[in-house]
Formats: structure tokens, sequence, C-alpha cells
């Protein structure tokens, strides 16, 4: 759209296009879609500003351990797509972090989800004052709308009439559209009343910016006389813009949303003052598409500010007020008008010299207010950092209960313009942290490892939080220095305990406290998921991962019931010939919401909400019954499902397989059962005992992702396996000039009687490789790539049937 509506700015302007209909055609799709969106808010909806969830699975179809065939996404080699969560994966935390459910009864069917009655807004008073703002959000809007809906037309009409009328219609565009702006900029939600400091520091802002732009356009305007009708709109303008322009300064942070609508009203104004005063002189029709590129600005802003109003913007803090744009602007907008002016007209008259000192008084106003107000802020932090220190008392670094709240960590933070926030949570090892000495020992640890000046807080029961003065590199490192000391060992009576300890830090940065202090909670949650016992840093990318994984807690259960899990098929061939001997199962899970979901994401999110034994169930089952369908043929292949060690561990699990293979009439030794061998050594008894279980009904056992390290290959005697599926890179030469470590692994498994399979082959070289070191089976990118089971199927027709 915007290239578009630059297009036929552009167009106009080179006289392509008449001037008047490049900047009707210039501003139609942005006020279209800004008067649409501010009609939805009116109307009590949201505009559905988020693109429909898209199926990535073409372009990440490669979780390397589910889909080793793709050569993209190697990391995953851990996140193998079967029935488990083979991977170490970071994301195994309890599910404790996630937010609780609400507590509300579920809307009748074909009601709306919420309805406000009189009674029910009396019994309570908050859902009677949500009830007021929201009506009163979607009248700014309706009102915002008709101000965007005339600008909008105002220009649209331009190619319509005559040039005699253009100027009348741009005029009462103005007129019309001002009074709409100024009545929703007033009413909307969160405004308040301003001191007596403050609204005389506005002022003189408002005075310094309105003198600097009545001069400017002074400066600007063409030498000669000047149409009665354009020096009123354009003084009348200038001061307009000023009061809007300073307005939405001050709110910015206070109010982003009513800081947007501000902005976007004065570009509105500004683009029908340049017309009007365009029309007034009698401009060329190419001089008139100028005026699109403020007016579709001011609508999208204004859009986009009653957007963020209307979902409920709470009134922030007040930060300090910054010297720019405030003070530096007014002077940079006069010096630049002066130096322009005075390139093409060479000097100045009486009166433009008396305007631009006019500039001079307000400017200096200002800085001394400025002055004043930061030296009142600096008196603040003091009187608030010694109020602090009072209350921790003078040995709080070295005793004592943590004395500071949530409520004292939040005013702390509003005097503080800069450092870094660490939100600290203490995790005993079956759960909750032991009681008795132990927590008061960790809060005395948490003080003695905080510097000189940082605040300690308590937020909860095994929550803290530092506020430190720290950039966020010295931040991060007091992160670290405070976990080795909160993960050391804890004497009390019968033994010592142990505690596990995850930091999120985020920065203030004069930030709103609330924000800061959810951001930084953000990142502890994300570092309790990665596994505990570590630091993490906020940013927005890991925002959006906790939203992700958020939607994904809350879509998946239910997912097998409503049939979206989908299984497909990688072909194993022989090497020598390339013969298709089995293929291996790879769950895909088709979410109407949230697209096409690998294992990589999928996985770790149902180990946490306790769903991997219902979808291993449900893998198992389609592959026997795959597996049986395609026996009926006369093709005779395996079929490898993956496992974790928590599957395995079910008691069982074993019969559950053998009902599965009854089921559908499978020969066992046609099932083979893989597990990963990096998460086989943390219960390697548990996995032997089941695994020799499975072998006594004549399932096949495979080893994935063997490492060929020292422990690997010791503990390789102990599995009783049939098939070792090892990585492309084990098929490289090896360091030195000695003989590929596939030789070693090969020789190794032909001496236990074991087959090897090489995955991830993705190029020819390695499949030569891997065929010349006297491996028997291949799978990846360069034979077959995972399919359905139709398209497996068809591909299987191009062979003879064989038996492996």
């Amino acid at each position: 759209m915007s290239l578009t509506g630059a297009t036929f700015l552009l167009a106009g302007v080179a006289g392509a296009l008449p001037g008047p209909s490049a900047a009707a055609l210039a501003v139609a799709g942005g006020f279209a879609l800004a008067c649409v969106r501010l009609a939805w808010l009116a109307g009590g909806a949201t505009p559905p500003d988020r693109p429909a969830p898209t199926d990535r699975s073409a372009s990440t179809d490669r979780s390397a351990s589910t889909d080793r065939s793709a050569s993209t996404d190697r990391s995953a080699s851990t996140d193998r797509s079967a029935s488990t969560d083979r991977s170490a994966s970071t994301d195994r935390s309890a599910p404790t972090n996630r937010p609780a459910p609400t507590d509300r009864p579920a809307p009748a069917a074909g009601a709306p989800y919420l309805t406000v009655t009189h009674d029910a807004a009396a019994l309570d008073p908050r859902t009677g004052r949500r009830a007021r703002r929201a009506a009163l959000s979607r009248r700014v809007a309706a009102v915002l709308d008709g101000a965007v809906l005339v600008a909008g037309l105002t220009v649209a009409v331009l190619p319509l009439s005559d040039a005699a009328h253009r100027l009348p219609i741009a005029l009462a565009g103005l007129c019309l559209t001002g009074p709409l702006q100024v009545t929703g900029l007033l009413r909307l939600p969160g405004r308040s009343r301003l001191s007596g400091p403050e609204l005389v520091r506005r002022t003189v802002d408002v005075l310094a910016l309105g003198v600097s732009l009545v001069f400017a356009g002074w400066m600007l305007l063409p030498n000669g006389p000047v149409p009665a009708v354009a020096g009123v709109v354009a003084a009348g303008g200038a001061v307009v813009l000023a009061v809007l322009a300073v307005a939405a300064v001050a709110e910015r942070r206070r109010r982003p949303g009513a800081a947007r609508c501000h902005a976007g009203a004065a570009l509105t104004l500004t683009g029908l003052t340049l017309l009007v005063v365009l029309l007034a002189y009698d401009a060329p029709d190419r001089t008139l598409p100028l005026v699109a590129a403020p007016l579709v600005a001011g609508a999208l802003l204004t859009a986009a500010g009653a957007r963020r109003t209307s979902g409920g913007e709470r009134p922030g803090r007040d930060a300090a007020p910054a010297a720019w744009p405030r003070l530096t602007a007014p002077a940079g907008i006069a010096a630049l008008a002066a130096g322009i002016h005075l390139g093409t007209a060479g000097e100045f008259s009486t009166g433009a010299m008396a305007l631009g000192l006019a500039v001079i008084p307000p400017i200096m106003v200002g800085e001394l207010l400025a002055a004043a107000d930061q030296r009142r802020r600096v008196q603040r932090l003091a009187a608030r950092e010694a109020w602090l220190r009072r209350r921790l008392g003078p040995d709080a670094r070295s005793a004592g209960p943590v004395s500071l709240t949530r409520a004292d960590l939040v005013r702390a933070m509003a005097e503080r313009s800069g450092g870094a926030l660490l939100v600290v949570d203490l995790h005993g090892v079956g759960g909750a942290v032991p009681e008795g000495p132990v927590p008061a020992e960790a809060a005395r640890r948490l003080r003695a490892g905080a510097e000189t000046r940082d605040l300690v807080a308590r937020l909860g029961d095994s929550e803290y939080a530092v506020l430190t003065d720290l950039g966020p590199v010295l931040a991060y490192a007091l992160g670290l220095r405070l976990l080795a000391a909160l993960t050391e060992p804890y004497p009390r009576p019968g033994g010592v305990a142990r505690l596990g300890v995850s930091v999120g830090l985020a920065e203030t940065g004069g930030g709103d406290p609330e924000d800061v202090l959810r951001q930084a909670d953000l990142a502890r949650r994300r570092a309790v998921q990665l596994g505990r016992d570590r630091v993490e840093w906020y940013d927005a990318y890991l925002e959006e991962q906790l939203v992700r994984r958020l939607d994904l807690e809350r879509e998946l259960p239910g997912a097998v019931a409503r049939g979206e899990l989908d299984l497909v098929y990688q072909p194993v061939v022989a090497l020598a010939d390339r013969m298709p001997v089995g293929t291996e199962a790879l769950l895909r899970w088709r979410s109407p919401a949230l697209g096409t979901v690998l294992p990589a994401e999928l996985l770790p999110v149902a180990a946490d909400l306790d769903l991997t034994g219902e979808i291993g169930r449900w893998v198992l089952d389609r592959a026997c019954r795959q597996l049986a369908a395609w026996s009926e043929g006369g093709r005779e292949l395996w079929m490898a499902v993956n496992v974790t060690p928590r599957e395995l561990a079910a008691p069982d699990f074993v019969a559950r397989t053998a009902t599965a293979l009854a089921a559908y009439d499978v020969a066992p030794e046609r099932l083979v059962v893989e597990v990963a061998e990096p998460v086989v050594g943390a219960e390697l008894s548990t996995v032997v005992a089941r695994l020799a279980g499975l072998r006594s009904v004549g399932v096949r056992i495979a080893l994935d992702d063997f490492r060929a390290e020292h422990a690997s290959l010791a503990q390789l005697r102990r599995l009783p396996i049939d098939l070792l599926k090892v990585g492309p890179h084990l098929v490289g030469p090896g360091g030195d000039g000695q003989r590929p470590l596939i030789d070693v692994v090969a020789n190794l498994a032909d001496r236990l009687g074991v087959e090897l399979v090489v995955e991830e082959l993705e190029s020819e070289g390695q499949v030569a490789g891997a065929r010349r070191a006297g491996c028997r089976y291949g799978q990846g990118f360069a034979l077959a790539r995972p399919a359905t089971a139709e398209r497996v199927e068809a591909w299987f027709e191009e062979y003879p049937s064989t038996a492996r």
C-alpha cells in the first residue's frame, strides 16, 4: 500500500498524472485502512492485525532429530519426530510457571463472552468501570474515525471539482477535521489534570515551538503579498501543531497510545493546512500530491493510537522530561528556516527579525524550568534512597530478613533512570524450598552477593528481586555470582540441602516499572524452561518464544482427539543397490491455529503437559496400521518408531507394544523401536530392562544419534540393540590423516552383530563414503525425502518387492 501511494505521489509530482487525482489516489489506501480499523474499534471489535498462521513445515521440515533430511536445522537432532522427546530438551521444567487458567464460567452457546448489565455493574464496581471505559473508547474511536473520514474525503473530491471550488472545499475539510480531532483527543482514556508546574512547563514548550513554527512559516512563504487565507491558516496551523506536538512528546511514555493519536492529528492537520496554503497561492497542480505523505501517516498513526488506548492502556509514571525535542527542536526549526530564507531572499525584514528573536525567551525559560525539574528529581531520589537505607538498617547486607516489598521496588525503579533488574527464583530439589534455616540463609547470601547500592526485595515465598545501577553486562556478571552463591549446599540438621536457581535479567532504562518487572519475570521463566541454574537475559525474541510456548500449551491438549496429528515417513535404503528396506515414522502436528508444528517445539511441551504417553500410543498405533497396509501389498519393510526413556519406563509399554502388533497382525521383527543414545545414560538400567523385554517379544531395537565417544563405546556392549544409527560426520576423514571414525564404529558393530544405518546423508559423496566403510543401510535427502504415506508408497512402486 505504501509503495502504491508513493508511486501515485511521484507520478503526480512528475506530471504523469493530474495533481488532484494523484493526491486522491495516493491517500486512498491509507485512509481506507485507517477508517476500517477505527470502525472496528467503534463497533467494539479488535482489528485483525496478525496474519493467519502458516504451515512452516516446508521451510523448517527438519527438526534435525525428527527429520534428518533437512540441511537447515541440525540443532534439533535430539528432537526426533517420534512419539517422544528424546532431545536433551532444554524445556524440561515443571509446568508450574504457566499462568493459571482464569476462573470464569463458560458463556452460553451463541451468547457474547461478556454481558454487562446494570445489576452486574452495581454489584461489581470494577465491571461497571470497565464497561464505561469500553463505551468511552468506542465513542472516541467513532469521533476519530469521523475526523479521518472527513480529511480523506476532502482530498478525494478535489479531482471531481473545478479549480475555483477547491480552496473552499479544503477550508471546509480543515474546519471540520480540526474540531473532530480535538473532541476525540480530549476524551481519550487516561487523561489527567495537569499540575501547576507541569501546566507552566507545557505552556512554555507550546509557546517556544509555536513561535518557531510561525517564524518558519513566515520565512518559507513566497515573497510578495500573502493571501489572507494562507496567512491565517498558516499561523493557526502552526499554533495547533505546536500544541499537539508538545502533547505527543509529553505523553509518549505515560500514555503511548494517546501520544500516537496526538501525533496523528498533528500530521493530518499539517497536511490539510499545507493543502489550503497551496490552493490559496494557486500553486501548480503537480505540488498537490505533496500533502499525501503527512495525511496518510497521520491517519495510520491515529488508528494505531486508538487501537492501543482501546486495549485498556494504563497511565504510566512520568519520566524525566527530555531536553530533546522540547528545548532543541524550536531552536533548530527557527535556525533552519532562517538559513533557507537567507539563501533564497538574502535579507530579513524588521518584522521577521523581531519574530525570530521572540523564539529565544521561551527557550531560555524552558531551560530554567528543566534545570529546576532536574534538581527536584535528584532531591526526591536522594530522599527515597535514604528512606530505603533506613528501612534496610545498617547491617542489612549481613543479617535479618529481606524487608523491601514489591511496592518498594516499584517506587525505587520509578526514581532511577538506568540499571538492571534481576528476578531470582529458588527451587527445591523435590519441589518447594525446604523450610527451616534454608530460606533465611538464601536471603543472607543474596544480600551479601549484591553490590552496596543494590536494593533487594522479596516478591514471593521463594522469589526475590535485585535492583542494581550496573549496566547490562555487569548486571549479568552479578547474576552469575548470585547463582554460584545460591547453588552452594545449605547445611541443616540431618544433612545438607541444595537449591535450584533461575535468574531473569531486564534493563530498566527509565521504562515503566511494571513492564520491567514483567520482562525480568519472563526471562526468569525462560531460565526455568531451559533447565534452571542459569541466568537469562530478556529480549523481544524471548518474549515471542514465550508467547509461542503459551500458544502451544493452550492448543496441544486434545490434539489427538481432534485428529490433528499426522505421520510422514522417510525411507531407509540398502546402500549397495538403493533398494528400500524400511521407513522411519516422523511426527507432525497440523494445528489449525498454529500451522504445522515440528517435534522440536511439540515434544518438549508434550513432556511438560504429561502428554507424551497419549501421543506415543497414537504414533505406535498409526505406525503399525500403516506397516500392516504396506505388508498386505507384499512388501516386507520395517517401521522405526522413536520413544523416550520416559515412555520406556511405563510398566505397560512392552505389553502395549505387543497388543498393537497383534491388533494389526504385524510381525514383531518388522517393528523397530528407536531410542536416542544421549538420553540413555541417565536411566541406563531401566532402559536396558525395557529393551530386553521388547526383544523377548521379537521387536528389534535401534540406538539413535550414536556419538562414538568413549562412554558411548563402553555402554554399547550393555544395550540389547540390533541397529546402530550414526550421523554423517563419522564418514569424513579422521584428524591428522587417520582413517574415518566410521571404520572404527563399523568394525565394532560387526563384532557385536549390529547393523549400521548412516542417517542425514545429503550428498552422493557421503553416500559413497558410508558404502566404502561397510555400512549396510542409509537414510537422508540424498536417498529419499520424508513424505506422506501415499507418496512413499508411490516411490516404492519404482522398486521390486524385497524383504530385508
